[in-house]
């Protein structure tokens, strides 16, 4: 989907295909057919962008193929689909039923995960519409905290000062401008957007910049004018931003809200939990260690990473940050000039949502993705975006 800013910028928004898992290209087309292309008539559009995610094997047939990546691209045209950004953040299995902390691997001190950003950078070149030269993939945030020390910082630093080269060179032959952005996340080296601002600034390069998810952003309490105002003045490019929101829970100490809690706790995802206290924030890795003991005060609000549909809060005593997406996205694009182009909507969730609402069928799942679709055209529309045909 299209969006004319005031000042005559076209805005991009998508949706996300980590939603539906697939490992290969076959995998990948047929989501096409089953779920995209549904989308897109859902929503009574012509053209509908889609934020694909293409998993190691896939992006390498793709990327070692021409024939492969001719087979996409036709594909994408057939089915009135778009492609501007990747998410090149999980590597592989992120439909298994164990994701957790494996979705951290290979961070940016391992030479894979700079050989896999540079073949989706290849293979993104050759999908962008034909009137599109200006393409973005949002990328692990260095790495999980973890077993990172000096040396890793310096691997990693000069994985993306390679990456920023290789990326200049593809413009050279291409035509097409590829950036990548640092996508903070709670838990990992980068957890915030103030995080970001020294490893990015030290790499010094317009191609590597951040992707701000409005989730993980509500997960760490950031106030979205703040960190937008910081990354601005810091001259961080902002390649993308995911729409997303979090799960909030006003009143962690109450016993309906742990129970209402620990529905949402599910062995696929990492949950990472936080609080905000006057020392500062404190947080565990996943829900469960917060709803099993004292690891985490509950005198004050709790925020859990689980990406829940923007159209739909979870029933009280719980909630969503869906308020922290809507003022991001008033900074993001709201104001005289947009702040980024790419919009990507990431709730890839659906299927980890407690039993009740989880959609029970093919029809259900795009339904609910064309309903965020929905919500979100609405809040571009009313910053005085024009949806474009």
């Amino acid at each position: 989907m299209r969006f004319r800013h005031p000042d005559g910028t076209t805005v991009h928004l998508a949706y996300c295909t980590n939603v539906h898992p697939a490992e290969t290209l076959d995998g990948v087309l047929a989501q096409l057919r089953e779920h995209c292309e549904p989308v897109r008539r859902r929503l009574g559009r012509d053209r509908l962008g889609i934020g694909l995610w293409l998993a190691r094997d896939a992006a390498h047939a793709l990327v070692s193929d021409p024939s492969a990546l001719r087979v996409l691209r036709t594909e994408l045209d057939r089915r009135g689909l778009e492609v501007v950004t990747l998410n090149g953040f999980p590597y592989e299995g992120f439909g298994a039923e164990e994701v957790k902390y494996r979705v951290y691997k290979p961070d940016w001190a391992d030479p894979e995960r700079l050989d896999h950003t540079t073949a989706l950078a290849r293979v993104l070149t050759g999908l962008l519409p034909d009137d599109v030269t200006e393409g973005s993939i949002s990328t692990l945030p260095l790495a999980w905290r973890t077993a990172y020390d000096d040396g890793s910082a310096d691997k990693a630093r000069t994985a993306l000062l390679t990456l920023a080269e290789r990326l200049d060179a593809l413009q050279e032959l291409t035509g097409r401008s590829i950036r990548v952005g640092l996508e903070p996340e709670p838990g990992c080296v980068v957890e915030t957007t103030g995080d970001a601002v020294a490893p990015l600034t030290a790499i010094a390069h317009d191609r590597i910049g951040i992707c701000v998810d409005t989730c993980h952003l509500a997960t760490s309490f950031e106030d979205p004018h703040t960190a937008l105002d910081a990354l601005t003045a810091a001259r961080v490019p902002l390649v993308k931003s995911q729409l997303s929101a979090a799960l909030h829970a006003e009143h962690p100490h109450l016993p309906k809200v742990r129970e209402a809690l620990a529905a949402f706790d599910e062995p696929r995802f990492l949950h990472q939990t936080r609080t905000s206290t006057a020392a500062g924030l404190r947080g565990t890795d996943d829900l469960g260690e917060a709803l099993g003991g004292d690891a985490l005060p509950d005198g004050a609000p709790w925020r859990a990473h689980f990406h829940v549909p923007l159209h739909a809060a979870p029933a009280a005593p719980l909630t969503s940050t869906l308020p922290v997406l809507k003022s991001a996205l008033t900074r993001l694009v709201g104001g005289p000039h947009p702040l980024t182009r790419h919009l990507e909507v990431e709730t890839y969730t659906w299927q980890a949502l407690p039993a009740e609402l989880r959609p029970r069928n093919r029809t259900q799942l795009v339904d609910g993705i064309a309903a965020e679709l929905t919500l979100a055209r609405d809040l571009l529309t009313n910053l005085g975006l024009k949806e474009l045909p």
